[in-house]
């Protein structure tokens, strides 16, 4: 199926999301084996499905033991890896064409902060410039390409903290992009008043020190670098698009993406507005892959439609997990 749409699905209605939306589930149904395999073992029928809030979504563990893909996979196809931390493997997510990705992330990034071009870019991102197939990092290559102006900073916690000196002296609009445990340790060493600065976080302490909830990182964060708000970032390897936080840790989605809260002890049934449920996202970027994803993440939606990330738990007992394992 050619996908016309493609550059269109970034600037959509609501009605014009949920049409698209199911156009690719029948799509998705058909031509992903691994979809396909999920929705016959779990018992429906993708032709039953006439609405966006009654469309199964595909646990994302799957994309650590299948190839999720619409289209064959060849030796030169691109793909984006995730970590493996506390042993539960690596996310392998193929992607047939990294403009369409890019393309999304541009957009992501203009709808919550504006032109890339505004600001300059310092991206702490030590644990993903140690992969060698990290999403997140190229998506930071292609902000600091577009801005012209940053860096990337492995350990150099000292250099950083020159530059970001340097920066607010000429009064540079500034973007400190970095994975949570990294910050917490710059934070530490170096204190600072951050004017004109975006501190963003983008989660990342598994297997490097003991968890902490989003609000005490976000507080440390604001008393050490004298800021009343610490933004984030929501993305993942199995997703092309990303939501962001610019305070009170609420996340707005851009036109191509949406969330959907369904109840931790019955995944297939959604959860009333307000209340915390697993959750579902839809990804209208994840035409080749599967835009359906079930995260392992809890959290609720607001009544403005933003949403807040409260947590992780097990969704492995997903009716019809098991059975693709076998």
């Amino acid at each position: 199926m050619n996908f016309s749409f493609k550059q269109n699905i970034f600037n959509v209605s609501e009605e014009q999301f949920n049409k698209l939306a199911l156009e690719i589930f029948y799509y998705q149904a058909k031509n992903n084996s691994v979809y396909s395999k999920y929705l016959e073992l779990i018992d429906v029928r993708p032709e039953s499905i006439l609405q966006i809030e009654k469309i199964p979504f595909l646990p994302i563990k799957f994309f650590k033991n299948f190839t999720v893909s619409c289209l064959d996979i060849s030796q030169n196809t691109e793909f984006f890896e995730s970590s493996s931390t506390g042993g539960e493997g690596v996310s392998r997510h193929y992607i047939h064409d990294k403009n369409l990705y890019q393309t999304s992330l541009i957009n992501c990034f203009e709808y919550a902060l504006g032109d890339p071009k505004d600001y300059t870019f310092r991206f702490l991102l030590p644990s993903y410039l140690e992969r060698g197939r990290s999403s997140l990092v190229y998506m930071a290559n292609v902000l600091l390409e577009i801005s012209g102006k940053g860096g990337f900073y492995l350990n150099d916690f000292k250099k950083l903290a020159t530059d970001l000196k340097q920066d607010i002296s000429r009064g540079e609009k500034v973007v400190l992009l970095g994975v949570s445990f990294a910050l917490l340790d710059f934070a530490k060493l170096f204190p600072m008043e951050l004017q004109n600065t975006i501190v963003m976080e983008t989660g990342g302490m598994k297997g490097r020190g003991p968890e902490i909830i989003r609000a005490e990182l976000q507080s440390f964060l604001m008393d050490k670098f004298q800021l009343k708000q610490i933004a984030s970032e929501y993305g993942m390897t199995e997703l092309l698009s990303q939501a962001y936080s610019l305070r009170d840790g609420k996340f707005t989605c851009p036109p191509q993406m949406k969330i959907l809260i369904h109840q931790t002890t019955d995944p297939f049934t959604p959860e009333r507005l307000g209340k915390t449920g697993q959750i579902n996202i839809i990804d209208l970027a994840n035409i080749e892959s599967c835009c359906f994803i079930a995260t392992s993440d809890l959290g609720r939606i607001h009544q403005d439609g933003s949403f807040e990330v409260m947590g992780r738990f097990d969704n492995s007992d997903v009716r019809g997990c098991n059975l693709m394992y076998e």
